[in-house]
């Protein structure tokens, strides 16, 4: 698919007039953290309705293990915070923005600490700091190693005793509605009665997250793929960054589980990384070993399986104790232990595997899409904080501070035009054929496809052999008659693949997460600025 390339507007075909339909205030898409957080954020007299395409407690955020980058501690200043955000994003960070997320920070833990989520704390009472990669100070505050579960769980328990909010589960978002570019609601599909409906609102707000699915190996859930990203490209959004996918380091490698999280913390606290000689060789690679930023280390381990012909490193922790190791990492050491780890004894073996993606809708500081009324935050929107390479426990902080000025700027909106009920009349079809393709051998190919070529380290021939597979598959299933989630999944993981391929052969540069062979230096004359994917409709 090239620029400019005809592309359906809607995914799905329907007729206003002979569907269901229901009317709110405000949508949500997604209930992680940014979602959940922003629907708490907007005043209880308006009605919000929570989309979720699995259940709610189901979301990236949940899995986030580390913590929130906050600078808290009487040594640290948002100066420093916002200084080492910059380091790590490679010279392509949004400075406005992450001015925005620094200084803004320490307020919305407050409402954290107000809405009741238990950090750790020292003996003391005061809160306790963790450091990872690139940070110059202990800056991170955690629960344990199970942060994102502790902060959605309490934030999701707050939203239950909210009469205005509707929790909308097994209900998939296909596309945004809009008439002369401005929102008027969601068309979506409801998995359990396998119908379409239409949810009407002037405001939509989209946190549905990632897309860790376009990969073989992942630490998403399997509901990242890319959806919301892809109903705002449809609907004429830009989309920015989409080359820059980093790749956690340090990801479980055992036969039955190749996702499980290892969190930065741990070499945070020390932990060192040795091939499968035993020989530690981060030192080789960076003044800052072990907790250089995240590509770095990515590839430093990458390089280093390629030159021992392994497929996994060793992450070595057994200098500290047992019963340290079960408090500071209870699910970590729990969950290594039951294949036969024993984090006190035994190194971890881990691998890289698709984590974060840096990219996504493009927003200025307050979730504006440059669609009237369509706002976005968290994994899913781009606010250029993240640059070409995000700081390690920046992204729940992204989902807090931006989905507080979304609820902000909605309010104000809400307040200003009332509350407007209306309908649409909107009868869209295409001329679409029956499937032809198995939509979960598509999707696992595609996976390949992108793990293989549009990895930790890609080039030109990679990449071109990638676009024409893709492009192969958008051609045959650009007019598919789509009837299933797994179908409507299909259609988005497609379409994102051959849009971040695109974007990765444009970049003829090394820069952060996007590292290719043919141009292996960082080009800041010709390359320091964004890539921008927009359909012309």
């Amino acid at each position: 698919m090239k620029e400019g390339l005809l592309l359906n507007r809607y995914i799905a075909d329907f007729n206003s007039d002979e569907i269901e339909k229901e009317y709110h205030d405000v949508l949500v898409i997604g209930s992680g953290i940014a979602g959940v957080y922003t629907a708490l954020e907007i005043p209880e007299e308006y009605d919000i309705a929570i989309l979720t395409k699995e259940t709610i407690e189901i979301s990236n955020s949940v899995l986030a293990q580390g913590g929130i980058a906050v600078s808290l501690d009487k040594e640290d200043s948002p100066e420093l915070h916002f200084k080492d955000t910059l380091y790590a994003g490679a010279g392509l960070c949004d400075e406005e923005s992450v001015w925005v997320l620094v200084n803004e920070a320490a307020d919305n833990i407050e409402k954290l600490l107000e809405y009741g989520v238990n950090f750790d704390r020292k003996k003391q009472g005061e809160l306790a700091f963790g450091r990872e990669a690139a940070h110059s100070k202990n800056r991170i505050i955690h629960a344990g190693d199970t942060t994102g579960k502790e902060v959605c769980d309490k934030l999701i328990s707050v939203v239950r005793t909210r009469n205005n909010i509707k929790i909308k589960e097994r209900t998939f978002a296909i596309d945004l509605i809009t008439e002369d570019n401005k929102c008027k609601g969601i068309l979506a599909y409801d998995e359990d009665t396998a119908s379409k409906k239409l949810y009407l609102s002037n405001v939509v707000i989209c946190a549905t997250g990632g897309f860790g699915q376009l990969y073989s190996r992942t630490t998403n859930p399997e509901v990242a793929t890319g959806d919301g990203i892809c109903l705002a490209y449809r609907a004429g959004a830009r989309l920015m960054d989409l080359e820059f996918i980093q790749f956690h380091p340090t990801v479980l490698y055992h036969p039955l589980n190749k996702s499980f999280l290892i969190s930065e913390a741990v070499r945070g606290e020390g932990a060192i990384l040795r091939n499968i000689h035993g020989k530690r060789f981060m030192p080789e690679y960076h003044e800052l070993c072990e907790l250089a930023p995240r590509d770095v280390v990515s590839r430093a381990i990458f390089q280093e399986m390629k030159k021992t012909g392994a497929t996994n490193v060793f992450l070595d922790i057994t200098f500290k104790d047992k019963e340290y190791l079960e408090n500071r990492f209870p699910n970590i050491y729990k969950t290594c232990l039951s294949y036969g780890i024993d984090m006190a004894k035994d190194y971890i073996p881990v691998a890289p595997a698709e984590h974060y993606c840096m990219g996504g809708i493009r927003t200025d500081a307050f979730g504006r899409t440059g669609i009237e009324g369509f706002y976005a935050c968290g994994e899913t929107a781009c606010t250029g904080i993240h640059g070409a390479n995000r700081l390690a426990s920046n992204s729940l902080l992204e989902g807090l501070v931006f989905g507080r000025k979304i609820g902000q700027e909605v309010s104000k909106i809400l307040k200003d035009s009332g509350k407007r009920k209306f309908d649409i009349s909107i009868k869209y079809s295409a001329n679409r054929s029956e499937a032809t393709v198995n939509a979960d051998e598509v999707i696992r190919h595609i996976q390949k496809i992108m793990t293989e070529h549009v990895g930790i380290v890609r080039n030109r021939e990679g990449l071109l052999l990638a676009k024409q597979e893709v492009g192969n598959y958008f051609d045959l299933i650009k007019n598919m008659k789509n009837s299933t989630l797994r179908d409507y999944e299909m259609q988005n993981i497609v379409l994102l693949a051959t849009l971040i391929i695109e974007s990765a052969l444009e970049r003829e540069e090394s820069r952060g997460a996007h590292y290719r062979t043919d141009f292996n230096k960082t080009d800041d004359v010709n390359w320091k600025r964004n890539i921008i994917k927009k359909l012309e409709i």
